[in-house]
């Protein structure tokens, strides 16, 4: 018998705008959608910060279709001047830098297939929209993400690394401390069955949130997180880029990096 490769996997491809500015689902990825964003909002009630459930009231997301870029872009203009710019998924740093700068996210257009509902290598809309946007309608929250884009910009490819793992642990992976107990409210969290329920779940390390400490911690992209840093508010998040990050990011170079907590990819 002839040994045949499994068939290669259909890559994903972004969409492209109509001339109207929205575009094309179609009734199978709104079906996608619905089964995501049912499955995650009856799960996170008790496990995330009750300002991404009220982002997701405030931006109006339900299940019944893929959101429209252009109408979060108006809801979150405003609610607090931030906005969404459909991009590819991945797109360079100077550029994702510059569209956080002008308080804009970038936002993936396609949407993940069936097969990879748990999982997808690539941030695609359901994590662009459910996971980032609901937040964005906090004010502290979208004056920090719009800070760290400028600070990025100003700073440049040296320092870009490190702002990257400000970015993970806080945008991506972040926790915050509430009268009730830890809440998420990272995109990466929220967006995740698994890394939600392991970022609740008490196994994780939970540190209190420190610049220098932040800049110094190694991560990986294909792991539950073995570490997270808590906050205490968003008004903290954003305060914190009042500090002289450059020089903070220099002295976590001169300390050198603190030991992973995850074996080698």
């Amino acid at each position: 018998m002839l040994d045949r490769a499994a068939p290669a996997k259909q890559p994903y491809v972004s969409k492209q705008p109509g001339p109207d500015g929205r575009y094309p689902y179609s009734p199978e990825e709104d079906a996608v959608w619905g089964e995501l964003f049912a499955r995650q909002m009856a799960f996170l009630p008790g496990r995330v910060a009750p300002e991404y459930l009220a982002g997701v009231a405030k931006l109006g997301l339900t299940p019944d279709h893929v959101p429209q870029v252009a109408d979060i872009d108006a809801r979150l203009a405003a609610l607090t001047g931030a906005g969404v710019e459909g991009v590819p998924a991945i797109i360079p740093p100077a550029q994702f830098f510059d569209l956080l700068s002008r308080r804009k996210f970038p936002v993936a257009t396609f949407l993940r297939r069936r097969e990879d509902m748990d999982y997808i290598e690539e941030p695609d809309l359901f994590h662009e929209v459910f996971g980032h946007c609901p937040m964005l309608t906090d004010p502290d929250y979208a004056a920090f993400v719009e800070r760290f884009g400028q600070i990025a910009v100003a700073l440049g490819k040296p320092y870009s690394w490190r702002m990257f793992r400000l970015f993970w642990f806080t945008v991506e992976f972040g926790m915050l401390r509430t009268a009730e107990g830890l809440r998420a409210y990272g995109a990466g969290i929220v967006s995740s069955p698994a890394e939600a329920r392991h970022a609740t779940g008490g196994a994780a390390e939970m540190l209190p949130f420190d610049l220098t400490t932040v800049f110094r911690t190694p991560y990986r992209i294909d792991i539950l997180q073995p570490v997270y840093f808590v906050i205490d508010g968003f008004a903290q998040l954003r305060a914190a880029l009042d500090a002289d990050v450059a020089a903070l990011i220099d002295e976590a170079r001169h300390l050198g990096d603190l030991p992973a907590r995850f074996s080698p990819a």
